[in-house]
Order: C-alpha cells, then sequence, then structure tokens
C-alpha cells in the first residue's frame, strides 16, 4: 500500500520496513550465535520504489548466510523467518523470507593434503608466493568433494606483482593477461 510522499497516511512504506529488517537482520549473528562459533550474515542489496515522490509498495532484500556449522545455520533461518514476521506485524506490511540452502561452507579439515599441496607448488610459484590464507566463509563446489573424500581448496592468485593485488569478488577485480 504506498502512495504519495506528501500523503503517508494510510500507507505502509515498504522502503522504511525494509530498513528496519536489514537493522534487525544484522542484530542475528552477535546476540544469537556465540562468539565460539563462526557466522556471517550479510544484507547484499535492496531494491525498491520507483519515485522520489512516491511510498514504495514493495522492497526486496538479498543477501548471504555463512557458517561453517548447520545448526548455526539453522538458528539463524529460525531467527530471520520471526524478524519477517515482526517486520509484518510493526509496519502493516507482507515480509517474508525466501531461503535457498546453497553450497555448504568449503573446509580443508587435513593437514595431509594442504602439506601435500604447498610441496606441489613450491617449485613452481617459490616459497615466497605460498601465502596461507585467514580461514574465509567461502562457498564452493568443492566443498561437496571436501565432505567425501580428504582434499584441499586453494585460492589462485593473478597478480603481476604484490603492489597490485586485485582480489576476487571485489570491483576493483582485474586479471592482467600480459
Amino acid at each position: 500500500r504506498g502512495g504519495h510522499g506528501a500523503v503517508p497516511d494510510g500507507t505502509a512504506d515498504a522502503i522504511v520496513a525494509g530498513a528496519s529488517l536489514v537493522s534487525t537482520l544484522h542484530t542475528i549473528v552477535p546476540r544469537n550465535i556465540s562468539p565460539l562459533d563462526s557466522a556471517v550474515l550479510t544484507v547484499g542489496t535492496m531494491k525498491g520504489g520507483y519515485a522520489s515522490n512516491v511510498i514504495a509498495d514493495t522492497m526486496e532484500l538479498t543477501g548471504t548466510v555463512r557458517t561453517f556449522e548447520t545448526p548455526v545455520q539453522d538458528l539463524i533461518i529460525k531467527r530471520m523467518t520471526q524478524m519477517c514476521k515482526g517486520v509484518s506485524t510493526t509496519f502493516d506490511v507482507k515480509a517474508s523470507l525466501d531461503y535457498h540452502k546453497g553450497y555448504p561452507c568449503t573446509v580443508n579439515r587435513t593437514k595431509p593434503q594442504l602439506d601435500n599441496l604447498v610441496k606441489a607448488a613450491e617449485p613452481i610459484v617459490g616459497r615466497e608466493l605460498i601465502i596461507e590464507p585467514k580461514q574465509v566463509m567461502c562457498a564452493e563446489d568443492m566443498s561437496y568433494f571436501l565432505e567425501k573424500v580428504p582434499g584441499c581448496f586453494f585460492f589462485l592468485g593473478s597478480a603481476l606483482d604484490m603492489q597490485n593485488i586485485r582480489p576476487h569478488h571485489k570491483s576493483v577485480f582485474d586479471i592482467d593477461e600480459r
């Protein structure tokens, strides 16, 4: 129930409801997940409205949830569902959660495979270019393989030098193909 921006009474503002939901969702991890567990909840897009003087009647949020353990993910989904219901009631809007469980987290669980990778890479790139990364919550096809058999997932860089690193999934990503 959008309407004219100059006559907000009688409307249900999807933008205000969506903004409130984003703020509320971002309380899930710090207030529901143990600091000893790992979880990330990111709202990546907010789409709503079509004119500066119109109160939007629809709003869409998209994002991602990353965890290392399924029970943690299940708790986040439960809390997200509850918060959507709360926003529906508070702002008199219809808010729903369309959650798709994607890839499980990619976890290198065995050190021997990592040691074999380093041993194979060292003669090719040199020890100085082998950098052990921080633990990250990536989700890749490889995660399904690593659930079944020991293996090792790794990142392959594309920088020509260590001063011009442009990481994957960043707006500045570029491969110098010279």
